[in-house]
């Protein structure tokens, strides 16, 4: 009686000894799975300029963010939204899809812009001239955001009379907006309809004659 006693002592209780391992199967599946992976985004995006603006109203001061943000996909395509929103992430959001309603394609040839542009926004004005290979993007502040974003590799550029950012930036998506090229210009004409010409009426004295 007392061996039988020993040995129901020394064995486990059912259910003690054996270990759940059932958690850690599931906390290994959720560290050994593969992540979900991310899609590439369409557009590259920058803050421009992110200021804190304040309206007089009835009832006092209102405060809200204004954030200008910069987006483009380094491969021709560039664009510019500026708003406003009670948050800093509202803001960015509301000036992205403002940028993506206003993207302009810049065309390039020969690794730069196809000719020498000048144009003025507000008290702004900005001078953009191609460059050959190798000279690399010569251009400072916002400009040179918008030609980075628009994927420009060699340029010469000139900011003049203001220190605005949003207007540089602006009057340099104006001035890339009218640029054109050489097969542009000829599928224009290609379009433009032929004048027949009409045959001139003939006097009596060439008849005469």
């Amino acid at each position: 009686m007392e061996e039988k006693k020993t040995q129901s002592a020394n064995k486990p209780a059912a259910g003690k000894g054996k270990k759940d391992n059932s958690n850690n199967n599931r906390r290994g599946r959720k560290r050994g799975g593969r992540k979900p992976q991310r899609q590439p985004k369409e557009f590259e995006q920058k803050i421009l300029d992110l200021a804190r603006v304040t309206r007089v109203t009835a009832g006092g001061k209102r405060m809200s963010f204004r954030c200008a943000l910069v987006i483009g996909d380094q491969k021709g395509r560039v664009g510019l939204g500026v708003s406003k929103g009670a948050d800093v992430q509202i803001a960015v959001e509301k000036a992205y899809r403002q940028a993506k309603r206003n993207v302009i394609t810049v065309p390039m040839v020969n690794e730069t812009i196809a000719h020498s542009v000048r144009m003025k926004f507000g008290a702004a004005q900005v001078m953009i001239k191609p460059a050959p290979s190798g000279t690399g993007l010569k251009a400072g502040g916002a400009m040179r955001m918008i030609l980075e974003f628009a994927g420009v590799p060699n340029v010469v550029s000139k900011i003049l009379n203001s220190n605005n950012k949003i207007n540089i930036a602006r009057a340099t998506l104006k001035a890339l907006s009218q640029l054109r090229t050489d097969e542009g210009d000829t599928k224009k004409e290609e379009k433009k309809p032929e004048v027949k010409k009409v045959a001139e009426p003939v006097s009596k004295a060439a008849k005469a004659a």
